[in-house]
């Protein structure tokens, strides 16, 4: 065999584990046809987190709007968008180098498994003992008419301009976190949701505050809309427009773009008309589809060793191995019922390198904390408060630390948590609606994961002022008062 491990793909779900399967002395090739390091170090993760940051600091700031603020603070996008793009250019040159650093083997191009013991990349082959798939997720682009107008978060992660007027399909992470720039810098939005909700899987009350804030800058939603079509609208009294039309037989209402074409949404300077079932109509200047992500496993020879897979990924054991048992996958591609976070596939891949070396036992999962970074952020860690306000298992206990401490937390008056405990006072759960919700939401998790006690954590002492200490000195009142 040419190698012991086969990864199809250079995210995190194959380097943070295959740079160990190499220490350990196998020999490793990782096969990449896009950019080394995968959608977060490219196009995802990291990109929004540079593009948010200015926004998030001009939201701090206007918590001092009458009490010390003077002036404006302004986000100028383009010299924002020259700084990411700078940064992200780097990414996958210097994980070319840490791979190098790692002595892991790679080759550029489309992995496709051949048979079971062999994946080909360009016109060669190589074999393998192992193989793991690691090609992630891709942006699901609805099958309606007007589909090739649609971006994706890519797109709009890579936009030279923000559009003045965004019509956004979705509202999971990547429709309500685009909102939120939107709002920021006081830009129109319509945000369109097929159901009754917005973020399903975070604390609902939550989601409201922040669809109430982002409703009073100007950002609108449509709930229980389904979307028919999409059409680019011409002007009729242009003389390009007019000439355009006559030569391909269309009426003002049916697009006129050739469907193989790639560019952006200036091209049509009347913009786009989102038309739902229900007869809502919306125009505006750039439709981003934010509908959900599935398996990208398209054309990677899942069919030439008899493996099937879903939207959610390539179904596997408590192993990370699919029905093939010399073919695990990892990372968000596969299907475990665990949410599909890049700090979820850091552990699988950890995981997998045990597995492989024979050291594991199946895989087990800490609590997950996961966070919608809109402005202010929502994040939900372990036992969520729908399940325990329906238990006699559990309390809810609501501890509004922002009201209390608004001084020390930047005049961040609506910071809150709910914290869940069961009958013996463990805390098991949480739920934060905060500017800093993220960091809450790690200590939380460290409380769940260590089973500290209340009574451990009245001992502590800790750094003041600080989120993470206001909270916790909020918590004591559940120990004190029970």
């Amino acid at each position: 065999m040419d190698y012991d491990v086969i990864y199809i793909g250079s995210g995190n779900a194959a380097w943070q584990g295959g740079r160990f399967l190499r220490k350990a002395g196998l020999k490793i090739l990782i096969v990449e046809e896009s950019l080394y390091g995968g959608a977060c170090a490219n196009r995802g993760c990291n990109s929004k987190a540079l593009l948010d940051a200015p926004y998030e600091i001009k939201a701090l700031a206007d918590n001092f709007e009458g009490v010390g603020k003077s002036g404006n603070f302004e986000v100028n996008w383009s010299d924002l968008m020259k700084f990411k793009q700078k940064r992200i250019a780097g990414m996958s040159l210097f994980l070319d180098g840490k791979f190098d650093e790692y002595d892991l083997d790679v080759a550029h191009g489309k992995g496709v498994i051949v048979d079971e013991h062999t994946v080909q990349v360009g016109d060669k082959k190589f074999t393998t003992e192992k193989i793991v798939i690691c090609t992630g997720l891709k942006p699901v682009i609805p099958d309606i008419k007007g589909s090739e107008y649609l971006h994706d978060s890519t797109d709009f992660l890579d936009i030279a301009d923000l559009p003045k007027h965004t019509i956004i399909i979705g509202a999971g992470f990547v429709g309500m976190e685009f909102a939120s720039i939107l709002a920021e810098a006081g830009l129109e939005a319509d945000v369109i949701i097929r159901g009754n909700m917005a973020l399903k899987y975070f604390h609902q009350p939550y989601v409201q505050n922040v669809i109430h804030i982002l409703e009073d800058k100007g950002i609108r939603f449509h709930f229980n809309q389904q979307v028919k079509e999409i059409i680019a609208n011409v002007d009729i009294d242009n003389p390009e427009d007019k000439v355009q039309n006559a030569v391909q037989g269309l009426n003002a209402n049916e697009d006129l773009r050739d469907p193989d074409a790639k560019d952006d949404n200036k091209a049509y300077e009347n913009g786009f008309t989102v038309n739902c079932e229900s007869g809502l109509s919306i125009t505006g200047d750039y439709v981003i589809a934010a509908i959900g992500r599935e398996a990208n496993v398209e054309d990677i020879g899942l069919e030439n060793v008899g493996l099937t897979y879903t939207r959610q990924g390539i179904k596997v054991n408590g192993h990370l191995q699919t029905e093939v048992p010399n073919i695990y996958a990892s990372g968000d591609v596969a299907d475990t019922g665990i949410a599909k976070l890049v700090t979820v596939a850091i552990h699988q891949s950890k995981y997998l390198a045990k597995e492989l070396l024979g050291e594991a036992d199946e895989i087990t999962y800490p609590v997950v904390p996961a966070v919608a970074y809109t402005i202010p952020r929502i994040a939900t860690v372990g036992i969520p408060a729908y399940i325990a306000e329906k238990s006699d298992e559990y309390e809810v206990h609501r501890i509004r630390y922002g009201r209390s401490y608004s001084l020390e937390l930047k005049n961040d008056l609506t910071a809150e948590a709910k914290v869940i405990v069961d009958k013996d006072l463990q805390i098991v759960g949480a739920e934060i609606y905060a500017a800093d919700a993220e960091n809450v939401a790690n200590m939380f998790a460290f409380i769940i994961n260590k089973r500290i006690t209340l009574e451990e954590l009245d001992y502590m002492i800790y750094a003041f002022p600080s989120s993470s200490s206001v909270c916790l000195y909020k918590l004591h009142n559940i120990h004190y008062d029970l």
